[in-house]
């Protein structure tokens, strides 16, 4: 029977598995999975970097409340295209297409804010500061902005990286339209597991989703004019009202009705009561395992303490450290 376990047992069993798979592997925990990454990593190069990070996100934060979804969506998108190494803030450039123009990013905002939070630290401390921890520290901030405390640990040491691909973008993203076995494979090529599918999935509880990525769930799901069978019908036929035919790709509406700028564990709420918006939204029930997290996720205190562990983990995919990869003077471009 998978995943008999509770939530905090499988979490512990699955931590001392990967020290023991560290230190057999690599010999010492710090080379594998999140390198060198630290707390308070520019204590000596830069003491103040992550409070002019905190204070300049909280600014544009206070002003524009859809950057919460925003920043946690584009810290996501970074982190499953090469690791996280800022590589999702580049532009493309007359030789290179690069991961910011992929499908799945062309609805992501806030580049240009990162861009001045990022020209902010500049200013005190040239050259020390990596996009890629500016965007990670930005992300945590900025959904943690309304509570008035971090919701979860960021560790710095962060790199940037000097490659983006469109291809590697469209390769590597998890997919609204996934199926649990796409999903469990999407994320397993990133070290996580399927409790880590399921914890960073109430991501959505803030932000909208655009009709394009889910009318098929509506007008066309099996290419014969019909409706997913497992989308709640009165919630299909509300979504009707608003995204009237399969080609709209400019209106959107909340991932998670009455919850749009709220970050809380009503996701799984909504997932229950078969109103998941997109396909792997509702592929989450149609595995016995990740259908019991769900259940366990809706306590509202356990959702807060797995999400910042996992957003930990998925905060060191594959990152550069050391040597490796450079410090960005500017995030949409190389140096």
């Amino acid at each position: 029977m998978p995943f008999p376990l509770s939530i905090s047992k499988v979490s512990k069993m699955r931590n001392q598995a990967l020290i023991l798979l560290c230190i057999v592997v690599f010999g010492v925990i710090g080379t594998c999975h999140g390198g060198s990454l630290r707390k308070k990593y520019y204590k000596k190069t830069c003491p103040n970097a992550e409070e002019i990070i905190k204070k300049a996100t909280e600014e544009h934060v206070a002003n524009d409340p859809t950057l919460p979804a925003r920043f946690l969506r584009m810290h996501f998108h970074d982190c499953f295209v090469r690791g996280c190494d800022g590589s999702v803030l580049l532009n493309s450039t007359t030789n290179n297409s690069a991961e910011k123009d992929a499908i799945p990013n062309l609805t992501i905002a806030g580049f240009d804010v990162i861009d001045d939070i990022k020209a902010e630290v500049e200013k005190k401390c040239p050259n020390v500061v990596s996009c890629a921890d500016v965007l990670a520290l930005a992300a945590r901030d900025a959904v943690s902005f309304k509570f008035q405390r971090p919701l979860w640990e960021v560790l710095t040491g962060r790199r940037d990286g000097r490659v983006s691909r469109v291809s590697e973008a469209m390769a590597n993203l998890p997919s609204p339209f996934s199926n649990f076995t796409t999903l469990v494979r999407n994320f397993a090529n990133q070290g996580l597991n399927v409790h880590d599918l399921v914890v960073l999935s109430g991501g959505h509880t803030i932000g909208v989703g655009h009709c394009n990525a889910f009318s098929n769930r509506l007008y066309n799901f099996t290419g014969r004019g019909d409706q997913d069978p497992s989308l709640n019908p009165t919630y299909a036929a509300f979504l009707k009202t608003q995204c009237r035919n399969l080609t709209d790709n400019t209106t959107f509406v909340p991932m998670d009705p009455g919850s749009v700028f709220t970050f809380d564990n009503n996701y799984y709420v909504t997932v229950k009561q078969n109103k998941g918006l997109f396909q792997s939204d509702a592929a989450l029930l149609t595995n016995k395992g990740s259908r019991n997290i769900v259940n366990e996720l809706l306590d509202p205190k356990k959702f807060f303490t797995e999400f910042a562990q996992s957003m930990k983990r998925m905060g060191a995919i594959n990152v550069l450290t050391g040597n490796e990869g450079e410090i960005r003077k500017q995030c949409f471009v190389v140096n």
